[in-house]
């Protein structure tokens, strides 16, 4: 298990990072309701660090236009808190899944741009089309893998939200 911001995970560009970013364990469902203007509040990411059974298997297999995308460097998991679910909510225009331009996750703008949160994102190399994480405890997650083709304007971040129950093993194509 590797956890470390995604700085350190050697992503191409600093930009594309932007897009990705004591308590008794809370977990954050698709149901819990987003705040209009989430605080980040390192309370709510304690959850996270805990160690854990569960693990988080993927594949990436996109195509789009008739081209099939390979990773970029690493992929991310971050906690689903109440902050990176209104975040990704805004960059992503999603909270469930999306394939989105990096450069227009870029343009986008959140609240609480500054918010630290890094320390609490999981970063895995993909390699081959593959990542897996493992040791992860059980939670609801947003997963971000950056994907490109030869011949593409700009890489393409693909968001997923992902829960791990019972200390099982999730498997996802992306």
């Amino acid at each position: 298990m590797s956890i470390r911001p995604i700085a350190a995970a050697g992503l191409a560009s600093t930009a594309l990072i932007a897009a990705l970013a004591a308590c008794a364990p809370t977990t954050y469902s698709p149901r819990t309701p987003i705040p209009a203007a989430a605080v980040f509040n390192e309370n709510e990411f304690a959850w996270s660090q805990r160690g854990g059974q569960a693990a988080i298997e993927g594949r990436v297999t996109y195509v789009q236009d008739g081209k099939a995308y390979g990773c970029v460097g690493s992929a991310g998991l971050t906690p689903d808190t109440p902050y990176t679910r209104a975040r990704f909510r805004t960059l992503y225009g999603s909270t469930d899944r999306a394939a989105v331009p990096a450069a227009v996750v870029r343009a986008r703008t959140v609240a609480d741009a500054n918010a630290n949160y890094s320390a609490y994102v999981r970063s895995e190399r993909c390699e081959n089309g593959r990542f897996a994480f493992t040791g992860l405890p059980d939670g609801g997650w947003f997963l971000i893998v950056p994907v490109t083709t030869p011949g593409a304007e700009g890489p393409v971040v693909l968001m997923r939200r992902v829960e791990t129950r019972g200390g099982r093993a999730v498997s996802l194509t992306l």
